[in-house]
Formats: structure tokens, C-alpha cells, sequence
């Protein structure tokens, strides 16, 4: 807590870093640990307030601030399928028997932060699956790069599974299923993704699911070098997706409608033939060496969801994989 204490004809301010960085929208780690004692005047004092106070209104204008999905996306298919809310600032896209629909970036990126907020179709969603994911080409072409969040309707009353993956070279079956935390029909949750050269993080609301690591050597496993568009689209798939198949879309209950906002980028945008941002590791956070690890707090998170979340991983799959993929080798807590 901020706190103050008359000193002759000075305040003495205190400040715990955790304050500054929440009231200037800043990382804790760029204060130190220890509580910042500042010395003013009276009359100083009330400046210093007075920035303090700015700062919140300008870090809240900035977070309730929102490019429009025309600054960033293209619809894909099914313009019809798709609507805004009357700010603009939500997206809906619906599927019925006839088609789903899609949008994609305008740009392409390799490396960064991507995260979006999305609200899951409620209710019997059995056969539908709403697709988050990054991929190099506009089609499933032969040689794509991808990394994947797949959401797997279900019947009334049962959970959501949601589903991660990885391509190189067109080359996917990394496949790994994890139960949520909590009911995502009924409020947005972020889903983000972290791309460097090191590693590749999906996170739920923050908390790392799954890390997919690079071992620093040419490998036809992990995805460096093709540019990436993001993509969301709502298709039916209940030839697999639920119970393996088993359950077929319920028809009568469309049009199925997810839900997104909140779009945000920190990466490197693509530029022909070569970007000079992908090569370096000192001006950008997303692929410096604190991006390259979990951190302490995120490795306890991580610890928990495998304990508790995960319902398959393909790295123990040894009916699937006899002879296990080489990156299943590399320890996520490196």
C-alpha cells in the first residue's frame, strides 16, 4: 500500500514496486523488490499524485482502447456467418448445417506474444469444434508450419477438452488434450501463445498448459522459420471430435456461435525478405532469456496442470509411438 509521513517540511512517500507497476501498466521487474521511498515537498507530493492519477486514466484509456477487427482481420469465408457487437469491439462467429465461418490476420508474424479472449459455444455442442491457431499458409497445405488450440464441443453438462498441436513441415500428431479449470461458455478466458526461438508456451488465462521446446539444432520438429497468420474459425468435425465421433452435431440446436475480443500482438511483423526483428535477442521481451524458461511461479502452474488436466499426451502414447518423437526427450523445465 502507498502510505506517507510528515518529515519537518518533506513527505516521505512509500511505494511497493508491485503499486507502480500496476498503476503505470508496467512488469514488477523493472523495480526492484524492496519498497521505493521517495522524499518531496508538500507541494511535490501533490504533483506526484496528481501523475500517479494520470497515469491511471491513461493506462485504463489505453486498456479500454481497442483497434476495430478491420484493422487487423479478414473474413475467410462466410461473411455472412459472422457479426460485431454494436461497438465493434466483440466478434461473433456462427456455425449451422450449411457452414461455419473464419477470419485471419492481415499480417504475418515469426516470434512474439498472441493472445485472444474467447467465449466457447454454451450448451450441447457435441461435433463442433471452434478452432484458435497460427499456421504459415492460408489452406492445410503439405508443407505448413502450425500451432494449434482446437476446443472439443461436448454433450449438455460435460466438459470442454481442449486440444493443442504443433506442424513442421506439414508434419503434426503432437497431440495433447486437457481438461479447463473452469466452464468456458460462460465468461471470455485469454488463450496465447508464445513463440521464440527457444520454446513454444499455450496459455490459458496466464497459466502455461503445455511447453514445447527447441533443442538449438536443425530439427524437423519445431516450427522457426515460416512467418505465421492467426486464424479462428467454427467448423463441424463430429466425424471425430467428440468421443471419437461417436456424437454427431445436433442440428436442431444451431446456429452455434463463439465468441471473441480483445485481440492483442507483441511480435514481429513479417517483412519481405527478411525482418530484421526475428534475428535479434536484446530489444524485444518475447525473445529475451527470461522468454526462453518458465519462471518459477509459471513452472508451480504448469506442475498442477499436469498433475490434474492432462488427458493425453502424445509423448506417452508408446502404442502410437513406439519409438517416441525426438523432441518428447526435451524436459519442459529447462
Amino acid at each position: 500500500m502507498m502510505n506517507a509521513e510528515e518529515n519537518d517540511e518533506c513527505l516521505l512517500i512509500f511505494l511497493d514496486p508491485a503499486e507502480i507497476a500496476h498503476l503505470l501498466s508496467l512488469p514488477k521487474k523493472f523495480f526492484s523488490q524492496t519498497k521505493m521511498k521517495i522524499r518531496v515537498s508538500p507541494m511535490a507530493s501533490l504533483l506526484f499524485i496528481a501523475v500517479l492519477i494520470s497515469a491511471i486514466c491513461s493506462s485504463s484509456e489505453a486498456a479500454g482502447s481497442q483497434t476495430s477487427f478491420e484493422d487487423n482481420f479478414s473474413i475467410m469465408w462466410s461473411e455472412d456467418h459472422f457479426k460485431t457487437s454494436d461497438d465493434g469491439q466483440t466478434w461473433f462467429l456462427s456455425l449451422d448445417k450449411e457452414t461455419g465461418c473464419g477470419f485471419q490476420t492481415k499480417q504475418r508474424y515469426r516470434f512474439g506474444w498472441f493472445s485472444m479472449k474467447l467465449k466457447l459455444v454454451g450448451g450441447d455442442s457435441a461435433g463442433v469444434v471452434t478452432a484458435y491457431y497460427m499456421c504459415s499458409e492460408n489452406g492445410a497445405g503439405p508443407e505448413r508450419d502450425e500451432l494449434d488450440f482446437e476446443f472439443l464441443g461436448n454433450r449438455t453438462g460435460q466438459p470442454y477438452l481442449i486440444q493443442t498441436n504443433v506442424y513442421k513441415n506439414g508434419v503434426g500428431g503432437r497431440e495433447m488434450r486437457h481438461m479447463l479449470w473452469f466452464d468456458p461458455t460462460e465468461g471470455f478466458h485469454s488463450y496465447s501463445v508464445l513463440w521464440n526461438s527457444q520454446q513454444i508456451l499455450f496459455f490459458v488465462d496466464r497459466v502455461p498448459i503445455r511447453v514445447y521446446k527447441n533443442n538449438g539444432k536443425e530439427n524437423g520438429f519445431f516450427p522457426n522459420e515460416k512467418p505465421m497468420y492467426l486464424f479462428s474459425s467454427i467448423w463441424n468435425a463430429d466425424d471425430w471430435a467428440t468421443r471419437g465421433g461417436l456424437e454427431k452435431t445436433d442440428w436442431k440446436r444451431a446456429p452455434f456461435v463463439s465468441s471473441y475480443k480483445d485481440f492483442s500482438v507483441e511480435g514481429c511483423q513479417w517483412e519481405d525478405p527478411y525482418p530484421a526483428c526475428v534475428s535479434t535477442t536484446t530489444k524485444n521481451w518475447w525473445d529475451q532469456y527470461d522468454a526462453w524458461h518458465l519462471s518459477d511461479s509459471q513452472k508451480m502452474d504448469y506442475a498442477w496442470v499436469q498433475r490434474n488436466l492432462v488427458i493425453y499426451d502424445y509423448c506417452k502414447d508408446y502404442e502410437r509411438y513406439p519409438q517416441l518423437p525426438e523432441e518428447c526427450s526435451l524436459s519442459p523445465w529447462d
